[in-house]
């Protein structure tokens, strides 16, 4: 059985550049570049400038940048500013959004 292995940067953490990770990434750190993963998750305390690609993402921190995945969640706690290209989106109530948005097949 194989297990998909999940990397996760601590609020503690501030990278400048860009990251890759093949499976699942956990992001509640500072971020100066583009991430790309399976699978990305963002929590409150987390700064992302740069670019998000991605199957799934869920935001839940500060993004400025745009995000390029199959199926986006927005969370309460997120704070969002830049283009979002999906095929599913889902917005929590309370989110802050200045964005621009198209949907894909």
């Amino acid at each position: 059985m194989t297990t998909d292995k999940i990397s996760t940067l601590l609020s503690d953490v501030s990278i400048e550049g860009d990251i890759v990770e093949k499976d699942t990434i956990i992001i509640d750190a500072k971020i100066n570049g583009d991430v790309k993963s399976e699978k990305v998750e963002t929590h409150q305390n987390s700064n992302i400038k740069g670019n998000i690609k991605s199957k799934f993402v869920s935001l839940g921190g500060k993004i400025t940048g745009n995000v390029n995945s199959d199926q986006i969640s927005i969370k309460k706690t997120a704070d969002v500013d830049g283009v979002l290209n999906q095929k599913t989106l889902s917005i929590e109530e309370g989110a802050t959004l200045k964005i621009k948005t198209q949907t894909y097949k």
